[in-house]
């Protein structure tokens, strides 16, 4: 599951997104340059397509086992973040592009908003949509809404197999969740109940209400980290699911936030977790070009220290044990983006910092103390650390 908000002022468009996907489904930020391609085919996650002969120069935060991307940017300023939707009516989904496949292809190949949407269009109606949208349960598929935004504004595109509808942004705070929105459009496709499961009513009226009073970078940042009260709250069915900053341990569903992205379109600067879990993340600067840091290429569902996403791992997983012990993790962190976001540090510098903070609150050895959550949270989490050795 996911969210995506985007608040459209008077001085230009600020744009947010919380990534929620399996809780040991490692995402990866990566910087692909401009590239010119000589004629040929184009492998995607499940299916090959003709390559673009030109290629735009791209920052993408993406599942560790796919092509495509969950949130990203281009050199023209273009950003793009998608959204599982639920449907019904649309028949055999017998494409597969995934949307992640469809919002990568958009930013390789779109110089402005509108064109993105048309090069999404165009594919989903020649390629259709479908295809595993999970690593750890293959059979589970979706349709895709996509928020499209550039420094002039943003498109809300909603499909349902090879249907769609898109509608422009009028000016303030416009968000989209796990649900179809746009009228006509959702009352013909939308499935209300995996809608219900998913929370999506509720979650899309929590980013809206923060983004109608959203001005800045910051205030972007708290509507990502937006629990709905001071900790999560966790039910059987959905987990905590019910606010923006998505924890798992729901018996229908178990998401988990596992990336979040904040895009300035009036600066060109990104501020990015690149780690899971946006409350206990530092959101660090980039643009779209090379990383200001080192990690080996790849990465899996398995525990490797030398990826920031997995590094990070230990320092979330004891913090959502019990909060309250890392409450002053949390004003150390608050104190720094604050510095971040004032100053605009170098990217390398603020990446630096943020590592030095995270360093000293890792825990080194197991993760002891005591779990604040309840029973069956306990025993899944059990669970998901066995199985990606994370305190081997």
């Amino acid at each position: 599951m996911c969210d995506v908000l985007v608040v459209i002022g008077d001085d230009g468009v600020l744009f947010a997104k919380n990534s929620d996907r399996d809780p040991n489904e490692a995402q990866l930020l990566e910087h692909h340059p401009a590239a010119e391609h000589a004629p040929g085919e184009l492998s995607c996650t499940w299916s090959s397509l003709a390559q673009h002969p030109r290629t735009h120069g791209v920052l993408l935060s993406r599942p560790w086992w796919m092509w495509g991307a969950e949130t990203g940017a281009n050199e023209h300023g273009v950003v793009i973040g998608n959204e599982a939707v639920f449907t019904r009516r649309v028949g055999r989904r017998d494409g597969a592009l995934l949307g992640m496949d469809l919002l990568r292809l958009a930013l390789e190949r779109s110089a402005d908003r509108h064109e993105a949407v048309q090069t999404i269009v165009t594919l989903l109606e020649a390629h259709g949509q479908g295809g595993s949208c999970s690593h750890e349960h293959p059979r589970f598929t979706y349709d895709n809404s996509f928020m499209v935004a550039d420094p002039e504004g943003a498109v809300v595109l909603e499909t349902a197999g090879r249907h769609w509808a898109a509608e422009e942004v009028a000016a303030g705070a416009r968000s989209i969740s796990n649900g179809l929105t746009i009228q006509g459009f959702a009352d013909r496709f939308a499935d209300p109940l995996r809608g219900r499961v998913a929370q999506c009513h509720a979650r899309r009226a929590r980013t809206e209400a923060s983004g109608r009073s959203a001005r800045r970078v910051d205030d972007m940042v708290a509507a990502l980290r937006d629990h709905g009260g001071d900790a999560p709250s966790y039910h059987l069915t959905n987990g905590a699911l019910s606010a923006p900053c998505a924890h798992p341990g729901g018996l229908l569903t178990a998401t988990q936030t596992t990336a979040s992205w904040v895009a300035d379109l009036r600066s060109g600067l990104h501020w990015v977790t690149g780690t899971s879990a946006p409350c206990t993340s530092v959101f660090k600067p980039v643009r779209v070009e090379p990383l200001p840091y080192d990690a080996p290429p790849g990465s899996t569902n398995r525990y490797d220290p030398a990826q920031p996403w997995w590094r990070h791992e230990r320092l979330h997983r004891s913090w959502m044990r019990d909060p309250g012990r890392y409450a002053r993790a949390a004003d150390e962190r608050d104190a720094l983006e604050k510095e971040f976001f004032a100053r605009e540090p170098q990217p390398t510098d603020a990446w630096a910092a943020a590592s030095d903070w995270e360093d000293r609150w890792t825990p080194t050895g197991d993760q002891g103390g005591a779990d604040a959550r309840p029973a069956w949270v306990r025993r899944m989490w059990r669970r998901w650390d066995r199985e990606a050795g994370v305190w081997r």
